[in-house]
């Protein structure tokens, strides 16, 4: 397909396949900048929990170490907090100032989402439109007496390139916001636990294997027993 035929049909459509082409430029623009980006936090999230798992103590100068591997990032914003309570052992304080910086986090993570959701249900639209002016312009043909029937029929086939067009960048973009609000979840989610082993550890009441079940066991067993 040659570039005048793509003109032909971007002036057939209104000049709608022009807007549809810029939406498709943005949406990719979106997906490549939030992907990449979402793909860091997530290594990010993942490496500082497991750096903070193998931690045997808990310290200011520990936690700025790690702060300063993942600066510039939600969970090295989130570590340089706790940094800097690290002496505070009050659970509700701790856990109040770890949860107002991840909110102040959280718009980052799904920021210009509303962009690629939008054009995921603009673009249908206005390839319709574009389709509809396009079926105003081959119908006029009839109004001329020498132009055969079969024009019409070129020129409605011509016009469903825009609606073509704007399924097209639509299931794109769905394809693509369906994939990164899923990562969007699990980048909260990991701002999430490490909110929380932070608030343990600071507190001294780091993940312990439990053992509560099997003691509760075997009080129960001794209980039947003096009751037989």
């Amino acid at each position: 397909m040659s570039v005048d035929t793509l003109m032909h049909y971007a002036s057939d459509s209104g000049g709608v396949l022009y807007v549809i082409a810029i939406m498709l430029f943005v949406a990719l623009t979106v997906i490549l900048e939030r992907g990449w980006f979402l793909s860091r936090l997530h290594a990010s999230g993942h490496v500082a929990q497991a750096q903070l798992d193998r931690l045997d103590h808990v310290d200011a100068s520990a936690l700025a170490t790690l702060a300063l591997r993942h600066r510039d990032l939600p969970a090295g914003r989130v570590l340089s907090l706790a940094a800097r309570m690290s002496g505070e052992r009050s659970r509700e304080k701790v856990e109040a100032m770890l949860e107002e910086t991840v909110m102040r986090e959280a718009p980052r993570l799904d920021r210009f989402l509303w962009v690629l959701d939008t054009i995921v249900t603009l673009a249908p639209l206005l390839g319709l439109f574009g389709t509809i002016v396009g079926m105003f312009h081959a119908f006029q043909v009839l109004s001329n007496p020498g132009n055969a029937p079969t024009q019409v029929t070129a020129g409605v086939a011509e016009a469903l390139v825009a609606t073509a067009s704007g399924l097209f960048v639509a299931m794109i973009g769905l394809l693509f916001f369906n994939g990164l609000h899923n990562r969007v979840r699990l980048a909260a989610h990991q701002l999430d636990t490490l909110k929380i082993s932070l608030v343990n550890r600071l507190c001294g009441c780091a993940m312990e294997p439990l053992s509560e079940p099997r003691e509760h066991a075997s009080g129960l067993a001794s209980l039947a027993t003096q009751g037989a």
